[in-house]
């Protein structure tokens, strides 16, 4: 996988498969997300926190009980929710940092990558050159990853320094027979936000975390509507 600089001369007649499907990778439980897409995921989704490969602390929207399950995929490979997280957006898409901190980040793409194609999908530029509306979106989307991913650790931290993170582990029953385990998460700690005060409130509004805290405390109220997907999958093939 190599991106390249993306240009309306060397990519002209490049499209993109918009469509959802696990052949372009779609097929997984959990996604990272990030605080400037929390507004629209925690609609759909549940959202904890787990240790990335490098222990750090990074939400995550869950999309399947499973491995490699992704219930908000229909099976024609369509999504059947209206807020996709973006990393599963972005498709073939990147930024690169500008070299030395100077100038802004330069749009990448990976030609080999499977929603690119020059025979099917949405073009990513008019015919004479301008950018085209997949394209437009796109830039939205690799946006909201290139601030949300700055604000990461600083949110994290001041998740710690209010008090608001605890452990996070569930039993979700699915039918009589079936359970699944959440487990090696961390959440937010709803009775201690609720009871935030002075100081430690002022500092989480002033990092401007307080309402990414109460977006990841609401979204657990999806967790009924995973099991409910989970429920409906397995009775339609029969193992419920």
């Amino acid at each position: 996988m190599t991106s390249v600089l993306l240009n309306n001369v060397d990519h002209h007649d490049l499209r993109i498969i918009t469509r959802g499907g696990s052949e372009f990778g779609d097929s997984v439980n959990q996604v990272m997300v990030f605080p400037t897409e929390f507004e629209q995921v925690q609609r759909e989704f549940p959202i904890v926190l787990r240790k990335d490969g490098e222990g750090k602390l990074r939400p995550v929207a869950l999309l399947g009980l499973d491995r490699d399950e992704n219930l908000f995929l229909g099976p024609d490979g369509g999504w059947l929710c209206e807020n996709v997280p973006a990393l599963l957006q972005r498709g073939p898409f990147s930024i690169a940092a500008p070299g030395g901190g100077q100038g802004d980040p330069q749009i990448m793409i990976d030609p080999d990558h499977p929603r690119v194609s020059k025979s099917e999908g949405e073009p990513i530029f008019l015919e004479h050159g301008g950018n085209a509306p997949v394209l437009e979106k796109m830039l939205g989307v690799l946006r909201a990853i290139y601030v949300g991913n700055g604000l990461l650790d600083p949110m994290v931290e001041a998740f710690e320094a209010a008090g608001l993170l605890r452990p996070f582990n569930l039993q979700l029953r699915v039918g009589p027979d079936k359970a699944y385990a959440i487990s090696d998460a961390v959440t937010i700690d709803r009775e201690r936000l609720a009871a935030l005060g002075g100081e430690d409130l002022a500092a989480l509004n002033k990092s401007g975390f307080l309402q990414s805290a109460f977006l990841i405390a609401a979204s657990l109220g999806n967790l009924q509507r995973l099991v409910d997907r989970k429920g409906a999958r397995l009775a339609a093939a029969g193992d419920a």
